[in-house]
């Protein structure tokens, strides 16, 4: 657990990792807390209003569950796919798949049968626990699944019946005795750089994300607090950032099956619950700015906001701090290795469009292609070294791609950036991303930083267009704010806008107004469908 010491630099060096021998996320994150005394774990606004689970009754939902698995031939080591939104039975599945041994695979529930495809028979799943809403996307694919040998479904028919099927089973069951190092997790990536890999994680995992959560949610737990992300559970932000943490300490957590993300009924939502803490993704937070007076209209208090996946900027770290009344803690990782880098307003200062600093227990730099350390302020690689206990253990099934991760102990993030003489790291973008125009190699992220400043901006994403004389040019598509209407005029003014703020090379040249931005399941701006867009536009260009 990281403890607080009077500057970041002590915090750090005095940071040291206790990783047991042995170690079960299940037993940690439920049993322990089960001492009959109805402490609450989960919050769950449904469709039929607010229901609690204490950790008793969770110690109890659990063990049936493994039971439930062992009874139908599922053993250690098998992958059990949970295709569900945020519930009790997704935070049931997850914490009886670790207790029994097997490996858990969380799915999106917005995925397609072609994605729900690729991971499941990547994956080699041997069984599936989903509902009624989400049975028929696998019916289409199911023969395509041979591995696949049972379904449990929630309230549907024509398979294994999840609450019949749990209600025969026993809740007490003895885990086995995992290690720390045994395999816990397959999350896949969410596929921005070539098809989904799946990264496999160590019971340890959850140890590993203890120091990156507290750390952003300002030394968490607290007296009182309760966790809450609209991010789904069945990626690293959700899970690893906000369910399993909570767990691990006793706080308990929130869940709302909101079908799609609405500003207004997050602050209600928050208020509401007097939820204290909160992983909030920057595309949530920038629709949330459209929310007008929401200090004035909401009753909510809360006492810390971690987000991370796509950087805010100093505008919207302004906002933020207005609406919420503190500083807004941005941080950074990937699924292969989260949360390695935070901010923590109460520790050290905010320094907009700075990732942060390194998490006490990770040891990060800035490297070239070959393994290089690189002086600060130069531009590289983003790279973590190994061993670090929040670090996958492998691309599951894929060798060749976990060899390609690593430069000699450096696990590349494949993001560039650089990192100044106080530590703090600036993210440029992925490696490519990069803008060669003319001379200059050029980072979306400061332009994107920019360009969202202007009052008519609502979100932007900037890409290399192809052009014949500086081989690219900077680029931006920008969805403007609501009634803000696109024209010529409004182009040439965003264009002045950065000009006066930036380096005269990092002006976009063109710009693209846009009624909506791909995105990634995960609220992450899909920058190489864009960047796919205009060179298959220019080459089809007569001339």
């Amino acid at each position: 657990m990281l403890a607080r010491h009077a500057t970041y630099e002590d915090t750090f060096d005095r940071f040291r990792w206790q990783i047991p021998e042995r170690f079960n996320i299940g037993i940690a994150c439920c049993d322990r807390h089960a001492d009959g005394s109805g402490k609450p774990a989960l919050l769950y606004e449904g469709e039929n209003g607010l229901a609690t689970l204490s950790f008793d009754e969770l110690k109890r939902a659990t063990g049936r569950l493994a039971n439930m698995l062992r009874a139908h031939g599922i053993g250690a080591g098998e992958r059990v796919g949970i295709l569900l939104p945020q519930r009790p039975e997704t935070a049931i599945a997850h914490l009886g798949i670790y207790k029994l041994g097997a490996i858990a695979l969380p799915l999106f529930t917005q995925f397609g049968p072609d994605a729900l495809e690729h991971r499941l028979q990547h994956s080699g799943a041997a069984a599936l626990i989903t509902d009624a809403e989400n049975i028929g996307k696998i019916d289409t694919i199911r023969d395509a699944l041979p591995e696949l040998r049972r379904i449990f479904v929630i309230g549907g028919s024509g398979h294994l019946d999840f609450a019949a099927e749990l209600a025969k089973a026993s809740d007490a069951f003895t885990p086995p005795d995992t290690g720390a190092e045994d395999p816990a997790l397959i999350i896949y990536t969410s596929g921005t750089t070539g098809k989904p890999k799946g990264a496999l994680h160590a019971h340890r995992v959850l140890l590993g994300h203890v120091p990156g959560v507290q750390l952003p949610q300002e030394f968490f737990p607290q007296a009182d607090d309760l966790f809450w992300t609209p991010a789904d559970w069945a990626w690293a932000g959700g899970l690893l950032d906000v369910l399993l943490p909570s767990l691990y300490f006793g706080v308990p957590v929130l869940a709302s099956r909101a079908r799609k993300f609405d500003p207004e009924a997050a602050f209600d939502l928050m208020a509401r619950h007097k939820v204290r803490n909160a992983f909030i993704p920057p595309t949530a937070l920038k629709l949330m700015r459209q929310v007008q007076n929401p200090r004035g209209r909401f009753g909510y208090a809360m006492r810390s906001i971690g987000t991370g996946g796509e950087t805010l900027g100093a505008d919207m770290l302004d906002w933020s701090r207005q609406t919420f009344g503190f500083e807004v803690n941005e941080f950074y990782g990937q699924t292969e290795a989260n949360l390695i880098v935070s901010n923590c307003a109460s520790l050290f200062p905010i320094r907009p469009g700075s990732m942060g600093r390194a998490v006490p227990g990770h040891r990060l730099a800035v490297i070239s292609p070959e393994g290089e350390v690189l002086p600060p302020g130069t531009q590289g690689l983003i790279a973590v070294a190994r061993p670090d206990p929040v670090m996958m253990l492998e691309y599951w099934r894929q060798p060749e791609a976990t060899a390609a991760k690593f430069v000699g102990d450096w696990l590349v993030t494949g993001d560039t950036g650089a990192c100044d003489e106080d530590g703090y790291f600036w993210f440029q973008g992925r490696d490519d991303d990069i803008i060669s125009s003319g001379s200059y190699r050029i980072g979306p992220g400061d332009i994107e930083d920019c360009v969202i400043r202007h009052p008519a901006v609502l979100m932007v994403a900037v890409v290399g267009s192809p052009d014949p004389v500086r081989t690219e040019v900077v680029k931006a598509f920008v969805l403007p704010k609501p009634g803000i209407a696109p024209s010529d005029a409004l182009a040439a003014e965003i264009q002045d806008f950065v000009k006066a703020r930036l380096a005269a090379y990092q002006y976009p040249r063109e710009i693209e107004f846009v009624t909506e931005l791909p995105m990634t399941a995960t609220g992450k701006i899909r920058r190489k469908d864009l960047r796919d867009r205009e060179i298959a536009r220019k080459q089809a260009k007569p001339g």
